[in-house]
């Protein structure tokens, strides 16, 4: 089945679930076992660490992120807060549940802000947002942790019924499974959307009476979408911080017993390779430097046939990398199965960026996966044309590079083959 319709039909089939599911209504939060142990300590004088975990709404410089930071600052004074911006844009909880450790628990945050909701849509949210709760857990059972929920215009007709949008339902059920408080932080701007008052997406000079949410029907405009946004979760804070009294949160049983807690990143320095393979991490290689913080080690093939080899015990694996002009494609032979090509370049490959793919779920075991730089090269202006990008200077896209960064892995690295 096209990826399309498999999404369209998961779409309905989720939406079929939830006019029976009591946790289905837009509620501008729920307190559940709230934030104890994060206002207890900042009632005390801190210090605080705050994570905010999440996509390109999260990771935008001077949105709700830095705004309720300056909030918290401001209410409490004497605490020292530190503030750990770990969002990737285009990026959802199926990167995050693997980042995780690396972007978020190796700083000990106080409390994990966890906005995904826009971003996702596949058929693992409940095991990615489970990852994630379970990996925070583990790694210290007095971290708070907050979901949060951002809007965007496709899902404007879905919640002005007052029902949650899919992905905000599945992450509901995880949040009510361990008692997580979530708020919703578009509740305002539905509210002056319906009285006339806000205008989804436009420019601020054709709606000069008005406000305008954003520019793009995502991304909010800081002055107006972000502070809408801070104000909601200003006001479920406010209710909040009279539960104080510090808790240890419990590790209950899991609500779906294939989650994600085991996701791990890797090196792929740790992988067998084949062919010419060039290690960019100490060069002065403009897009290693330019993705150095997100990726310490990339390496670059340019040769068809040049190959890295993963072994491993477990049942899913995927690579964290880099999209671009100068990309090609993989070519990937998962077992004995036949192989598969993985473009690396798309309808926005005018400029790079980080990006991840993942391979199918397998059945746990056993298994030998090759990722191997294919020689069938790629109709790149074609591809750019779907979307009628500029395209710019046609000498960037003569290159069919594929880049690595991060082994994306559920299971643990082998040193046999199948």
């Amino acid at each position: 089945m096209p990826i399309r319709l498999f999404l369209a039909a998961l779409f309905f089939s989720l939406s079929l679930q939830a006019q029976t599911d009591s946790l289905n209504v837009m509620q501008a939060y729920r307190l559940r076992q709230g934030l104890p142990n994060f206002f207890a300590k900042l009632k005390a004088g801190g210090p605080i660490t705050i994570a905010y975990f999440g996509g390109s709404i999260t990771a935008a410089s001077g949105g709700w992120r830095d705004q309720s930071a300056k909030w918290f600052q401001q209410q409490y004074p004497q605490a020292k807060i530190k503030q750990i911006n770990a969002g990737v844009g285009g990026t959802g909880s199926d990167l995050g549940v693997f980042r995780l450790r690396r972007d978020v628990l190796t700083q000990q945050p106080d409390l994990v802000f966890v906005e995904f909701a826009v971003n996702d849509g596949g058929p693992y949210i409940h095991e990615t947002m489970e990852g994630i709760v379970r990996q925070i857990w583990r790694a210290n059972p007095a971290t708070d942790i907050c979901f949060v929920y951002t809007v965007a215009g496709n899902m404007l007709p879905t919640l002005q019924q007052g029902q949650l949008w899919p992905s905000m339902l599945a992450m509901e059920h995880i949040a009510q499974h361990y008692g997580i408080p979530s708020i919703q932080l578009g509740i305002e701007v539905l509210a002056l959307l319906k009285a006339g008052k806000l205008v989804f997406q436009g420019k601020q000079e054709q709606y000069p009476d008005k406000l305008v949410f954003s520019g793009d029907n995502i991304h909010p405009n800081t002055g107006t979408g972000h502070r809408l946004y801070t104000e909601a979760l200003i006001r479920a804070m406010e209710s909040l911080k009279n539960n104080d009294h510090a808790i240890t949160h419990p590790l209950i049983d899991p609500y779906t017993k294939d989650n994600w807690e085991d996701a791990q990143l890797l090196s792929v320095q740790d992988l067998p390779q084949t062919g010419q393979w060039t290690d960019l991490s100490n060069s002065n290689d403009s897009l290693a430097m330019q993705f150095r913080q997100r990726f310490p080690l990339l390496v670059k093939s340019t040769q068809p046939g040049s190959s890295m080899q993963i072994n491993f015990n477990g049942r899913l694996a995927g690579l964290y990398d880099l999209v671009g002009p100068g990309c090609g494609q993989y070519e990937v032979t998962i077992d004995d199965a036949a192989p598969k090509r993985y473009p690396r370049f798309d309808r926005h490959a005018t400029y790079y960026r980080s990006h991840y793919f993942f391979l199918p779920l397998l059945a746990a075991g056993k298994h030998t996966i090759t990722l191997q730089v294919s020689p069938e090269k790629l109709d790149k202006m074609a591809i750019l044309k779907t979307d009628n990008n500029p395209v710019g200077d046609l000498e960037k896209y003569k290159e069919n590079a594929c880049y690595a960064g991060w082994l994306l892995l559920l299971g643990h690295l082998t040193t046999e083959t199948k």
